[in-house]
Protein backbone atom coordinates (compact mmCIF):
# COMPACT_ATOMS: atom_id res chain seq x y z
CA UNK A 1 0.00 0.00 0.00
CA UNK A 2 1.63 2.91 -0.77
CA UNK A 3 0.89 5.72 1.78
CA UNK A 4 2.50 9.08 2.76
CA UNK A 5 3.38 9.30 6.42
CA UNK A 6 0.48 7.87 7.63
CA UNK A 7 0.72 9.89 10.88
CA UNK A 8 0.50 12.92 9.04
CA UNK A 9 -2.30 11.64 7.37
CA UNK A 10 -3.82 11.17 10.62
CA UNK A 11 -2.96 14.17 12.12
CA UNK A 12 -4.00 16.65 9.50
CA UNK A 13 -2.57 19.96 9.40
CA UNK A 14 0.00 19.32 12.00
CA UNK A 15 3.15 20.51 11.30
CA UNK A 16 1.17 23.89 10.95
CA UNK A 17 -0.04 22.83 14.79
CA UNK A 18 3.97 22.24 15.44
CA UNK A 19 4.50 25.61 14.66
CA UNK A 20 1.39 27.30 17.25
CA UNK A 21 2.56 25.16 19.54
CA UNK A 22 6.09 25.90 19.80
CA UNK A 23 5.84 29.10 19.82
CA UNK A 24 3.14 28.80 22.74
CA UNK A 25 5.14 26.44 24.98
CA UNK A 26 7.86 29.84 24.39
CA UNK A 27 5.34 32.40 25.76
CA UNK A 28 4.31 30.35 28.64
CA UNK A 29 5.79 29.91 32.18
CA UNK A 30 6.95 26.10 31.20
CA UNK A 31 6.66 23.32 28.89
CA UNK A 32 3.30 22.69 27.78
CA UNK A 33 2.83 19.13 27.95
CA UNK A 34 1.12 17.76 24.73
CA UNK A 35 -0.51 15.01 25.78
CA UNK A 36 -1.73 11.85 22.81
CA UNK A 37 -5.23 12.84 21.74
CA UNK A 38 -5.59 15.96 22.92
CA UNK A 39 -6.92 18.78 20.15
CA UNK A 40 -3.17 19.21 19.82
CA UNK A 41 -2.20 15.95 18.68
CA UNK A 42 -5.48 15.36 16.27
CA UNK A 43 -6.80 16.74 13.35
CA UNK A 44 -8.54 20.04 14.11
CA UNK A 45 -11.59 18.96 12.27
CA UNK A 46 -12.95 15.86 13.60
CA UNK A 47 -14.33 13.40 10.54
CA UNK A 48 -16.13 10.30 9.99
CA UNK A 49 -13.42 7.33 10.03
CA UNK A 50 -13.56 5.90 6.67
CA UNK A 51 -16.14 3.20 5.62
CA UNK A 52 -14.64 -0.63 6.03
CA UNK A 53 -15.15 -2.41 3.35
CA UNK A 54 -16.56 -5.45 5.14
CA UNK A 55 -16.62 -7.90 2.39
CA UNK A 56 -12.96 -7.30 1.28
CA UNK A 57 -11.79 -7.97 5.19
CA UNK A 58 -14.27 -11.21 5.07
CA UNK A 59 -12.58 -12.42 1.93
CA UNK A 60 -9.00 -11.75 3.36
CA UNK A 61 -9.74 -13.25 6.69
CA UNK A 62 -10.95 -16.39 4.94
CA UNK A 63 -7.34 -16.59 2.98
CA UNK A 64 -5.81 -16.02 6.19
CA UNK A 65 -7.33 -18.83 8.19
CA UNK A 66 -6.81 -21.02 4.93
CA UNK A 67 -3.07 -20.24 5.20
CA UNK A 68 -1.41 -19.83 8.58
CA UNK A 69 2.07 -19.06 7.21
CA UNK A 70 0.76 -16.10 4.63
CA UNK A 71 2.35 -13.04 5.97
CA UNK A 72 0.72 -11.25 2.94
CA UNK A 73 -2.97 -11.01 3.76
CA UNK A 74 -2.49 -10.62 7.45
CA UNK A 75 -0.73 -7.22 6.19
CA UNK A 76 -3.69 -6.59 3.52
CA UNK A 77 -5.75 -7.08 6.65
CA UNK A 78 -4.08 -4.46 8.69
CA UNK A 79 -3.87 -2.09 5.86
CA UNK A 80 -7.73 -2.61 5.46
CA UNK A 81 -8.28 -1.67 8.97
CA UNK A 82 -5.92 0.80 9.21
CA UNK A 83 -6.95 2.58 6.22
CA UNK A 84 -11.12 2.52 8.42
CA UNK A 85 -8.89 3.46 11.49
CA UNK A 86 -10.05 0.37 13.42
CA UNK A 87 -6.47 0.34 14.70
CA UNK A 88 -6.90 -2.21 17.63
CA UNK A 89 -7.82 -4.52 15.29
CA UNK A 90 -5.15 -3.33 12.36
CA UNK A 91 -2.83 -4.18 15.71
CA UNK A 92 -3.55 -7.60 15.64
CA UNK A 93 -2.78 -8.16 12.01
CA UNK A 94 0.20 -6.28 11.54
CA UNK A 95 1.46 -8.11 14.78
CA UNK A 96 0.55 -11.47 13.01
CA UNK A 97 2.26 -10.80 9.69
CA UNK A 98 5.51 -9.77 11.44
CA UNK A 99 5.25 -12.82 13.68
CA UNK A 100 5.88 -14.41 9.98
CA UNK A 101 7.94 -12.12 8.33
CA UNK A 102 9.54 -9.37 10.72
CA UNK A 103 11.59 -7.87 8.17
CA UNK A 104 8.66 -6.35 6.64
CA UNK A 105 9.43 -2.80 7.48
CA UNK A 106 6.22 -1.28 6.19
CA UNK A 107 4.27 -2.95 7.93
CA UNK A 108 6.30 -2.77 11.05
CA UNK A 109 5.68 0.83 10.66
CA UNK A 110 2.45 0.98 9.82
CA UNK A 111 2.17 -1.10 13.28
CA UNK A 112 4.06 1.30 14.87
CA UNK A 113 1.45 4.11 13.75
CA UNK A 114 -1.49 1.75 14.64
CA UNK A 115 -0.15 1.97 18.31
CA UNK A 116 0.18 5.53 18.31
CA UNK A 117 -2.87 6.33 17.69
CA UNK A 118 -4.39 3.82 20.36
CA UNK A 119 -2.12 6.13 22.60
CA UNK A 120 0.26 3.13 23.24
CA UNK A 121 3.17 6.30 22.44
CA UNK A 122 5.92 3.91 23.73
CA UNK A 123 4.92 0.94 21.85
CA UNK A 124 5.11 2.85 18.59
CA UNK A 125 8.55 4.13 19.23
CA UNK A 126 9.76 1.09 20.17
CA UNK A 127 8.01 -0.69 16.81
CA UNK A 128 9.77 2.66 14.79
CA UNK A 129 13.23 1.07 16.35
CA UNK A 130 12.86 -2.47 15.12
CA UNK A 131 11.78 -0.78 11.47
CA UNK A 132 15.06 1.16 11.42
CA UNK A 133 16.51 -2.19 12.17
CA UNK A 134 15.33 -3.62 9.56
CA UNK A 135 16.30 -0.60 6.71
CA UNK A 136 18.20 2.84 8.88
CA UNK A 137 17.40 4.76 5.83
CA UNK A 138 13.02 3.83 6.01
CA UNK A 139 11.86 7.31 5.01
CA UNK A 140 8.47 6.85 6.38
CA UNK A 141 10.00 5.39 9.73
CA UNK A 142 12.10 8.07 10.18
CA UNK A 143 9.19 10.92 9.60
CA UNK A 144 7.37 9.27 11.60
CA UNK A 145 9.43 9.01 14.40
CA UNK A 146 10.31 12.56 14.46
CA UNK A 147 6.29 13.16 14.95
CA UNK A 148 5.79 10.72 17.81
CA UNK A 149 8.51 11.89 19.64
CA UNK A 150 7.67 15.31 18.90
CA UNK A 151 3.75 15.02 19.93
CA UNK A 152 3.58 11.69 22.00
CA UNK A 153 6.93 12.73 23.70
CA UNK A 154 7.10 16.23 24.03
CA UNK A 155 10.70 15.69 22.79
CA UNK A 156 11.51 17.92 20.38
CA UNK A 157 15.23 17.45 20.29
CA UNK A 158 15.10 13.85 19.39
CA UNK A 159 11.99 14.74 16.68
CA UNK A 160 14.56 17.41 15.72
CA UNK A 161 17.36 14.25 15.19
CA UNK A 162 14.95 12.19 13.38
CA UNK A 163 14.01 14.81 10.95
CA UNK A 164 17.78 15.95 10.33
CA UNK A 165 18.75 12.54 9.46
CA UNK A 166 16.08 12.21 7.20
CA UNK A 167 16.82 15.41 4.87
CA UNK A 168 20.44 14.38 4.94
CA UNK A 169 19.67 10.71 3.75
CA UNK A 170 17.41 11.22 1.32
CA UNK A 171 16.88 15.59 0.72
CA UNK A 172 14.54 14.74 -2.46
CA UNK A 173 12.09 12.81 -0.98
CA UNK A 174 8.86 13.63 -0.13
CA UNK A 175 9.49 12.91 4.06
CA UNK A 176 12.29 15.27 3.69
CA UNK A 177 10.19 18.10 2.77
CA UNK A 178 7.50 17.73 5.39
CA UNK A 179 10.56 17.15 7.64
CA UNK A 180 12.12 20.42 6.07
CA UNK A 181 8.57 22.12 7.46
CA UNK A 182 9.05 20.80 10.47
CA UNK A 183 12.27 21.69 11.47
CA UNK A 184 11.36 24.98 9.84
CA UNK A 185 8.51 25.08 12.96
CA UNK A 186 11.54 24.31 15.41
CA UNK A 187 14.01 27.17 13.97
CA UNK A 188 11.34 30.26 13.98
CA UNK A 189 10.89 28.98 17.51
CA UNK A 190 14.46 28.49 18.64
CA UNK A 191 16.27 31.43 16.43
CA UNK A 192 20.13 31.09 18.03
CA UNK A 193 19.99 27.02 16.01
CA UNK A 194 17.14 25.13 16.78
CA UNK A 195 16.76 22.75 20.07
CA UNK A 196 20.12 21.17 21.13
CA UNK A 197 22.13 23.86 18.74
CA UNK A 198 20.50 21.90 15.71
CA UNK A 199 19.66 23.89 13.25
CA UNK A 200 17.78 22.94 9.50
CA UNK A 201 19.78 21.14 7.63
CA UNK A 202 19.34 21.70 3.94
CA UNK A 203 18.78 19.59 0.84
Amino acid sequence: MNRESVVFAISGTMFGLLVGWILGTQQGPGPAAVAVGSPVAQAPVAQAAPTLDVQRAADLERQANADLNNATVRVDLGNLYFDAERFDIAISWYEAALKIDPTNVDASTDLGVSYYSSNQVDRALEQFAHSLSVDPAHTKTLLNQGIVRAFGKQDLEGATQSWEHLVKIAPNSPEAARAKEALAAIASAHPAGGVGGAGVSGS
